[in-house]
């Protein structure tokens, strides 16, 4: 897949702002997916095994290292080596978390002598993209959920109440220049169409040259504990799963 010059990356969005209302406030539905993994849990898949790889997870604006609990007791079952991003709660501040981090990230590479994965949620997914930008060396893999790709607050429900217009420019600004160094590594961005905060087409990597773009079906909030978001980690961090 060719990389595309990071001019083009605003035409890719052209009439694109934030997510529909609707499914904005289909949020309030998020606690029927964890209901739903209580009682189908079973149904995840076993046999794929981690042998001790290292993953990093990083979690959304405003959320915790807690936030992605499930993930990370699903990943150790399987035999990974999970790791907290280090950070503490994702405070939206991405330059000076990408600095932290990647400082985190590389001590962190050094302590287990081999490249990383990176899962990161929603902003979350921002910084470990980055982070892998600049650190390419110790990263193996980066895999997004329901991640604004394309600057952030421009496409997102909480957006234009969090920054000015100025501001969101900026952002934009900055992603687009960061965009035209390639990420050369297997990237997979995984998007829902009913994602309520990030409006899913900013989810939807057209520019890194090896990316898989994947379609759940759940609400935002519920990335973390989706069956089927948990089923698809398996398989991609796994090896698993033929890429398109």
């Amino acid at each position: 897949m060719l990389h595309e010059p990071a001019k083009d990356l605003p035409q890719k969005l052209e009439g694109v702002k934030g997510p529909q209302i609707s499914h904005s406030l289909r949020e309030i539905l998020t606690p029927l997916e964890l209901a739903r993994l209580s009682i189908f849990w079973w149904r995840l898949p076993t046999r794929h095994r981690g042998y001790g790889k290292p993953v990093i997870l990083l979690p959304g604006f405003g959320a915790g290292e807690q936030s992605m609990i499930v993930i990370r007791e699903y990943l150790r079952f399987l035999g990974y080596q999970p790791f907290d991003w280090g950070l503490g709660r994702n405070g939206g501040e991405v330059e000076d978390m990408l600095d932290n981090f990647s400082e985190i990230l590389a001590a962190r590479h050094d302590e287990v002598s081999e490249p990383i994965a990176l899962v990161g949620w929603s902003l979350g997914g921002v910084v470990a993209r980055e982070a892998a930008r600049d650190n390419p060396d110790a990263v193996s893999q980066v895999v997004t959920l329901g991640t604004p790709l394309i600057g952030g607050p421009q496409y997102t429900a909480p957006g234009p109440f969090l920054y000015s217009r100025l501001e969101r420019e900026e952002i934009e600004a900055i992603v687009s220049e960061r965009y035209s160094v390639p990420l050369e590594l297997p990237v997979t961005s995984i998007y829902s169409k009913k994602d309520g905060i990030v409006a899913w087409q900013a989810s939807v990597d057209h520019w890194s040259p090896d990316v898989e773009n994947i379609e759940v079906n759940t609400t935002h909030f519920g990335f973390g504990f989706s069956e089927q978001v948990l089923r698809l980690l398996a398989e991609i961090l796994g090896g698993h799963r033929h890429r398109s």
